[in-house]
C-alpha cells in the first residue's frame, strides 16, 4: 500500500527468504539498453520496457502482492521515460529508504561510438531536435551525470560487440540457479518434417530400423528392448560418443558468445525407434561432460 505517495514495500514481503530484486537498466541512448534486458529476460528476470517512473511503484507493489512469483524485475528506463526526472530520483530513494533490493546498471559509450551507432541505424537521437547526433548526446550526457554517479554497475560499451556485452551481463548476474545455457535434444521424424528452430540436426537413418523387427514394432525408443537393439547396432555408440564431443565443443562456443538456448534435433523415418533412443543416449551424455542442463524431448512419438 502507498502511503503520502511513496511506496511501502519491505524487503520481505514477497513470502519467502529473499527479497524482492530490482534492477534499473538506464544509460546512454545507443549503449546497448535492449541487448541488457533480452539477456535478463533470459536469465528469468521480469523485464518492463520503457516504464514511465511513475508506474514504477505500483508495478513494485504488485509483485510484493505476488507470493514470491515474480522475485526478479527488471525495469528499463529510456531517454522518454527519463523526461519524469524528479520522479525518478524520487523513486528510486524511496526504494533506497525502505530496503528494497535495488541495483542501478548505468551503460556508456565513448560519443564517437554513439554517433557511429546512431548512423548505422539512420536513426536520429532522441533528444537532439533540430540539433545534430553529437547535441543530443551532450544534452543527454549532461542530464544523466547524477544519476551515472548513482549507479551501482556502470558498463562502458565502447569496445564491446552484443556478444561481448551479453557476457558481462551474465557474469554480473547469474546465480547458481541460472544456468548459463539450456540445451534441448528433439527426437523427430523426417517424414514430419524437420524441426523449424534446430540450431543442429543429425541423421540416424544409417542404424537398422527396429520398425523391421515384428517384436519391436509397437515399441518405441523409450522401451528397454528398443533401446538396446539400436544402441547394439555397428557404429551406434561410435557415432553417440562423437557426436557429443562435437555438440561439447559447440557448447563451449554458445557459451563464450552469450547464446541461452539451442535445440538439437535428432531424426530418424518416424520418430518412434532410433532417433528417441539415440536422443535420450547424447541428452544423457552430453549433460554429463558439460554440466549444462539438457532437456530430452520427442517431437513425433505417439504418431504412428
Amino acid at each position: 500500500m502507498s502511503r503520502g505517495g511513496r511506496v511501502s514495500v519491505q524487503a520481505e514481503s514477497n513470502g519467502s527468504d529473499h527479497p524482492i530484486e530490482v534492477v534499473l537498466v538506464t544509460g546512454m541512448s545507443g549503449a546497448g539498453r535492449t541487448t541488457v534486458a533480452n539477456v535478463l529476460e533470459d536469465m528469468d528476470w521480469y523485464v518492463v520496457d520503457n516504464l514511465p517512473p511513475q508506474m514504477m511503484r505500483p508495478l513494485v507493489e504488485l509483485v510484493a502482492r505476488a507470493d514470491g512469483a515474480l522475485p526478479k524485475i527488471a525495469i528499463v528506463i529510456d531517454a522518454k521515460g527519463r523526461t519524469k526526472y524528479t520522479e525518478l530520483q524520487e523513486t528510486i530513494s524511496d526504494f533506497v529508504d525502505q530496503g528494497l533490493s535495488l541495483r542501478i546498471v548505468f551503460l556508456d559509450a565513448s560519443d564517437e561510438v554513439l554517433v557511429r551507432r546512431f548512423e548505422s541505424t539512420r536513426r536520429p537521437h532522441p533528444l537532439q531536435g533540430e540539433g545534430t547526433l553529437l547535441d543530443g548526446i551532450e544534452a543527454e550526457r549532461a542530464e544523466l551525470e547524477s544519476l551515472r554517479h548513482r549507479a551501482d554497475i556502470i558498463v562502458d560499451t565502447s569496445e564491446l560487440n552484443v556478444h561481448q556485452l551479453s557476457a558481462e551481463v551474465r557474469k554480473r548476474f547469474s546465480d547458481d540457479d541460472t544456468p548459463p545455457l539450456r540445451l534441448t535434444v528433439m527426437s523427430f521424424g523426417f517424414k514430419y518434417g524437420l524441426p523449424k528452430d534446430a540450431d543442429h540436426v543429425a541423421d540416424v537413418r544409417f542404424l537398422p530400423n527396429p520398425y523391421w523387427i515384428p517384436h519391436l514394432r509397437g515399441h518405441n525408443g523409450l522401451d528397454s528392448d528398443v533401446a538396446d537393439y539400436v544402441l547394439e547396432q555397428n557404429g551406434a555408440e561410435e557415432f553417440i560418443e562423437r557426436y557429443a564431443a562435437t555438440l561439447s565443443t559447440v557448447a563451449e562456443g554458445y557459451l563464450h558468445e552469450g547464446r541461452g538456448y539451442a535445440m538439437i534435433g535428432i531424426g530418424c523415418t518416424g520418430g518412434k525407434h532410433r532417433s528417441v533412443a539415440i536422443s535420450e543416449r547424447v541428452g544423457r551424455l552430453l549433460s554429463a561432460r558439460t554440466g549444462i542442463p539438457v532437456t530430452v524431448r520427442h517431437r513425433d512419438l505417439g504418431k504412428e
